[in-house]
């Protein structure tokens, strides 16, 4: 089966120095928390109300357990927002994109045409490159986003092509891809290199779908 890999940050914010910033914050959150506990706990006593905290209850609101939850947070939805992706400075590709491509001879004239679905799942930490054809799929294996100054966003990946059953002719094999985004993430154009089982190589163009 195959899941979300890991993919290298060139360029943006490093994951190590986001996961400081986390810290810190959960860190202070968990303290005031826990002042506020007992705080609470202090004022009941002296009002004559019975009160206790639980060890328990002080572990729920550890720094650990904060920047656990935090972080999630981060992972799946905070980093998409559009003014903490500019500060990231990382791309939220995620979707769905129409790919258009051409397999080229080695005189760079057209051999075939060929069109399929790419969807991207991404998450700060992760990333999948799924893409099918009525042919075949593919997979990423590994990726790499880059932060280029000058073109803009860029994404490598490492792919494994599976072909249908029914298309005995196609071999399965490896290849690798390479994807400029424009700077308003609608669309992307790039090439692509296969070996491994089938030496091909062309051009895509990608449109993200509404």
């Amino acid at each position: 089966m195959n899941q979300e890999h890991e993919y290298a940050l060139l360029g943006g914010i490093s994951r190590a120095k986001v996961g400081r910033y986390i810290g810190v914050i959960a860190a202070s959150v968990s303290a005031g928390i826990v002042f506020l506990l007992l705080a609470a706990v202090d004022l009941a006593k002296r009002l004559g109300i019975p009160a206790n905290l639980p060890p328990s209850v002080l572990s729920l609101v550890s720094a650990a357990a904060i920047w656990a939850a935090l972080y999630w947070c981060f992972d799946r939805y905070a980093w998409r927002w559009s003014k903490l992706a500019i500060l990231l400075r990382v791309p939220n590709l995620s979707g769905e994109w129409q790919c258009d491509g051409k397999t080229l001879t080695t005189d760079g004239t057209t051999k075939y045409e060929w069109t399929g679905n790419i969807t991207i799942v991404q998450s700060w930490d992760r990333l999948r490159v799924r893409l099918k054809t009525k042919q075949s799929g593919s997979n990423s294996i590994s990726a790499a986003l880059v932060n280029d100054s000058v073109d803009g966003f860029v994404l490598l990946y490492h792919y494994v092509n599976d072909p249908r059953v029914d298309e005995p002719e196609l071999r399965g094999h490896r290849g690798f891809a390479q994807l400029t985004f424009t700077k308003d993430l609608s669309s992307a154009e790039g090439e692509y290199f296969n070996g491994h089982g089938r030496s091909t190589f062309g051009t895509m163009k990608l449109t993200r779908k509404s």
